[in-house]
């Protein structure tokens, strides 16, 4: 069974807690981050997290995590992309590539770079708990998007629910100050980003857990994720 050392000192703009559960391990170097809930408005990745999470209360995991279920939970209460700034917190991250520049007002990257508390959280997470792999789970179109390598976790995932493989940025979709662009680059680290389809008339919450539950638990039993810590 997975034990959580458990954190509530993150706090969003209207000040809801932002919860980070920490699994340590004697003598821990990095851990494998699972974050969702990014943006409000994709409850899939919430769902799916939330599950895997369930699935380890009864399963040893033999590397240390943090998990954060809701980074945005302002826009999750409220059903929106973007946080009560108005800003989307996967353009809002210090990369080089970030920019004012925005093709849309969902898409807005803040005054500047890490100007939103929620990342400021983040940040101070990655600062007390190293990371050296992310799993970022969002909603849109069913993909691997990786930024950094991570060919092994790729092609175990891709066997298993034949999500495509896309590699650094999505062409037609640029996404400057995004976790990928953030952490592959000034971190040096893989991030892995985990497109759920999104419900519809013929897909339900648990519908889409359930083609992603294989692939999911096949990954954290392997090994692979170890190999980045």
């Amino acid at each position: 069974m997975t034990n959580y050392n458990f954190s509530k000192n993150g706090f969003s703009v209207c000040k809801r807690p932002i919860n980070a559960l920490v699994s340590r391990q004697p003598s821990d170097n990095r851990f494998c981050y699972l974050i969702a809930g990014t943006h409000g408005d994709e409850p899939e990745s919430v769902y799916v997290l939330e599950q895997l999470m369930h699935w380890f209360k009864d399963h040893k995991i033999s590397f240390p995590m943090v998990i954060i279920p809701a980074l945005n939970p302002d826009g999750f209460a409220d059903g929106t992309r973007v946080n009560s700034n108005g800003v989307d917190l996967n353009r809002n991250l210090p990369a080089s590539n970030w920019t004012r520049q925005q093709r849309d007002e969902k898409y807005s990257p803040g005054q500047h770079p890490a100007s939103e508390p929620e990342n400021q959280f983040l940040i101070s997470l990655f600062e007390q708990y190293p990371p050296g792999f992310i799993l970022s789970f969002h909603s849109w179109k069913p993909m691997l998007n990786s930024n950094g390598s991570c060919e092994e976790i790729l092609q175990l995932l891709h066997q298993e629910n034949a999500y495509p493989i896309v590699r650094d940025d999505i062409e037609g979709h640029p996404t400057p100050g995004s976790l990928g662009s953030y952490a592959s680059e000034k971190l040096g680290i893989p991030v892995l980003t985990y497109e759920c389809p999104v419900m519809n008339e013929k897909q339900t919450l648990h519908s889409i857990w359930q083609e992603s539950e294989n692939a999911l638990v096949k990954l954290m039993q392997s090994g692979l994720i170890e190999k980045l810590l």
